[in-house]
């Protein structure tokens, strides 16, 4: 037990209670994984434009830059570094996101302007990760990191992830006039998480609401996998000589890894959040207490 009690206090254990640094790292690997989702996404013409090669390369060095920068403020404590890098990765990110939704919108939505052309144009709504982990780069570096304020921006910003889930998977599904009753599951999950998490932004709520959101986070994760698993089984019927071959063909299969992905960031906001609220007489019947109370002993 004292070998136990010895390492839950050690500093990795803090470095892994540190939401500050989570959230830093939460964006460098988003970053990264996305070089992947951009390769599937425009392999479907490969490449034709070259301005699509713009988010490829910077994902493939942002997320370098990120990582030199965290472990210079967190094991050297320059903070200047990683403030100055930060809003620079921040920026460029936010950038390539916006010019991403413009860039695909004109693709057919600007010619036509029809509700058909924007559902069959490329999807509109993706670039906006970009934007968004740019915004969560310069909030954390903007606002002070164990404050009321920064749980709620974080959870601003998971709010508008579940919101721009739930327009992709509405276009993405209309496409086949949704074809699988099931298509309609994550569509209406990521609205059920919209409407949940968008109430502690402006509203005063308590730790056991705080719990409710934890139980939607949980159905969201599951979405997420179910999806994940049903568009790795369509893309195994889909005709094509190799897996990428299939992927890049048949149903995205990241895109639904999107919703526990987006669970992780709302959990960073909403934990901070439960710091910051009091503690209520019925704590023992709150699940948020109990997890406060475990961090606080190995803290």
């Amino acid at each position: 037990m004292p070998l136990i009690a010895k390492l839950l206090r050690s500093r990795w254990v803090a470095w892994a209670l540190d939401l500050e640094l989570l959230l830093e790292l939460f964006v460098t690997s988003n970053l990264a994984v996305l070089a992947g989702d951009i390769v599937l996404a425009h392999s479907v013409n490969r490449f034709r434009n070259p301005a699509e090669y713009i988010p490829l390369y910077f994902s493939a060095v942002a997320p370098v830059l990120l990582l030199i920068v965290i472990v210079v403020r967190w094991r050297g404590g320059f903070v200047a570094a990683w403030r100055d890098v930060g809003y620079l990765v921040g920026g460029i990110s936010a950038l390539v996101g916006l010019a991403g939704v413009l860039y695909h919108l004109q693709s057919s939505f600007f010619i036509q302007h029809t509700l058909s052309s924007l559902t069959y144009a490329a999807p509109f709504a993706a670039p906006l990760a970009y934007t968004g982990l740019g915004f969560l780069l310069l909030m954390n570096r903007m606002i002070p990191a164990r404050s009321t304020e920064w749980a709620r921006w974080v959870i601003v910003l998971a709010t508008g992830g579940f919101f721009g889930n739930f327009i992709l998977c509405l276009t993405d599904h209309a496409t086949n006039g949704f074809f699988l009753k099931t298509e309609w599951i994550p569509v209406l999950s990521s609205a059920l998480a919209t409407g949940f998490l968008i109430v502690p932004v402006f509203l005063p709520v308590t730790r056991r609401y705080l719990d409710l959101c934890l139980a939607v986070l949980g159905v969201q994760a599951l979405v997420g996998i179910l999806g994940f698993w049903y568009h790795m089984r369509m893309n195994l019927v889909e005709p094509g000589t190799s897996l990428f071959e299939k992927s890049v063909n048949g149903a995205p299969p990241m895109a639904p890894l999107l919703f526990p992905n987006l669970v992780a960031l709302a959990l960073i906001g909403l934990w901070q959040l439960a710091v910051q609220l009091p503690a209520e007489d019925t704590s023992r019947l709150s699940l948020s207490n109990r997890i406060l109370e475990w961090a606080d002993r190995i803290g």
